[in-house]
C-alpha cells in the first residue's frame, strides 16, 4: 500500500476546487490577544458565579446575625449592673440620682440611651442635660448637667426660682437662701425670663460662689448698675455682668482685708481696683496696722473662710443721707501698698430695687 501511494502521489486540488473528504486541514494561529480576552471572558464568568455564591451567604446569614445582635443588647451579658452618677448637687440630688439609677438598671452597655435617661428625670427641672457613657461590660456612667436656682423672681406676690441662664424652675425649688429679683411677670415653669438686664443680674448670681452666694439677700439696678444687697446690710456694686468670677474674687480680698471692716459699700466695677465706701462719721481702720503685707489667694478656695464672719455695715449704716460725707478707701492690688482713705462726696447706695 506504501508502494502504491509512493507511485501514486495525490493529486493537488486547484484553486477553488473541493478538498476531498480525509484530508488534515492545516493548524490554524490564534493571536495573543484574542487569546488573552478569552480568558478574561472565562474568568468574568467564574467569578460572577462566585459572587452569586456569595451574596447568595450573605443573604442567608444576614438575618441570623441581626437577631443575635439585637439578642445580645438585650442579655445579661451586658447588663447594666454599676451605675456612676455625677455633676449631681443640690437639695434634689437624691432624688435625679434614684431616677436615673432607675432608668439605667433597665438598659445594657450596647443599648444604652440618653433619652431615656433624660425623660427619666423630666420632672426635675434642675437637670438640664443628661449624657450616658457605657463603659462595657456591666458599667454605665451619667454625667449630669444641671440648672440651679440662684435667685427668686416676683411679680405681684407670685414668685419662683430661676436658674443663672434665665430658666423658671417654679416654686417648689424656692427656698430662704436665694436671693430676690424683681421683674414685671413671672413666666410659667419651663420658661425664659426676659429683659437684658434682668438676664446680667442672673449671670452676676450665677458666677457667685456658694459660701457668699448665701450671703446675697436681694439684687437690683441702682445708680452703680448691677447691685447686690448682702444680708447684712452691704451693697456691693458690680455696674455690669462682665468679668463675673473676677468681680466675686475681688470682693473676697477686700473682704479679707482688715481695712473694709464697717464698709457700707464695696464697689468691684473694676476688678483690679476695688474700693470700699464707709458711712459718714466713720473711720476706716488701718489696713496697715493689721495687716502682715500677705494678701490671701485670689482662688476659691479661700472664700468659704472669708464669708464665715462677712465684715461691713449694719442696715441702720447701709446708707447715708444726702450732703453728709462718706470716706472712701480703694483696696491695693496684691504687692501694693494700701491706699490711704480720702474724703469723698456722699454716694447714697439706692435703696429700692428696680424691675430688671
Amino acid at each position: 500500500m506504501a508502494r502504491s501511494l509512493a507511485a501514486n502521489p495525490p493529486r493537488r486540488v486547484a484553486p477553488g476546487r473541493t478538498r476531498p473528504r480525509g484530508t488534515r486541514l492545516p493548524r490554524l494561529s490564534v493571536p495573543a490577544p484574542a487569546t488573552r480576552a478569552l480568558h478574561t471572558l472565562t474568568a468574568l464568568i467564574r467569578g460572577r458565579r462566585r459572587l452569586r455564591l456569595a451574596l447568595i451567604a450573605v443573604a442567608v446569614s444576614l438575618p441570623l446575625l441581626t437577631a443575635g445582635w439585637f439578642w445580645l443588647r438585650q442579655s445579661p451579658f451586658v447588663a447594666v449592673e454599676h451605675v456612676q452618677i455625677s455633676g449631681v448637687h443640690g437639695a434634689d440630688a437624691a432624688a435625679v440620682q434614684a431616677a436615673l439609677t432607675q432608668a439605667a438598671h433597665g438598659m445594657s452597655t450596647l443599648d444604652a440611651s440618653g433619652a431615656a435617661l433624660q425623660a427619666a428625670v423630666t420632672h426635675l427641672r434642675v437637670v438640664r442635660e443628661v449624657r450616658a457613657i457605657p463603659s462595657f461590660p456591666h458599667t454605665l456612667k451619667i454625667d449630669v448637667r444641671e440648672q440651679l436656682p440662684v435667685a427668686s423672681v416676683g411679680a405681684a406676690g407670685v414668685r419662683s426660682a430661676v436658674a443663672a441662664d434665665g430658666v423658671v424652675l417654679g416654686p417648689a425649688l424656692l427656698s430662704s437662701s436665694l436671693p430676690s429679683i424683681s421683674d414685671s411677670v413671672v413666666p410659667a415653669a419651663g420658661k425664659h425670663v426676659r429683659g437684658d438686664v434682668l438676664l446680667q443680674e442672673l449671670a452676676v448670681l450665677g458666677a457667685a460662689p456658694a459660701a457668699l452666694a448665701k450671703h446675697a439677700e436681694r439684687v437690683f439696678s441702682g445708680p452703680k448698675g448691677i447691685t447686690v444687697a448682702m444680708r447684712n446690710g452691704l451693697l456691693v456694686y458690680f455696674g455690669d455682668a462682665q468679668r463675673p468670677h473676677a468681680k466675686w474674687l475681688s470682693l473676697a480680698r477686700v473682704l479679707a482685708d482688715s481695712g473694709s471692716a464697717g464698709a457700707s459699700y464695696i464697689d468691684v466695677r473694676l476688678p483690679s481696683r476695688p474700693a470700699a465706701g464707709f458711712p459718714a462719721g466713720v473711720t476706716p481702720p488701718d489696713a496697715e496696722a493689721g495687716s502682715s503685707g500677705e494678701h490671701p489667694a485670689s482662688d476659691e478656695s479661700t472664700i468659704a473662710s472669708l464669708a464665715a464672719a462677712l465684715p461691713g455695715g449694719s442696715p441702720s449704716t447701709s446708707s447715708s443721707t444726702t450732703g453728709e460725707a462718706e470716706s472712701t478707701s480703694t483696696a491695693s492690688a496684691p504687692g501694693e501698698a494700701p491706699a490711704a482713705a480720702t474724703s469723698a462726696p456722699t454716694e447714697a447706695p439706692a435703696s429700692t430695687p428696680t424691675g430688671g
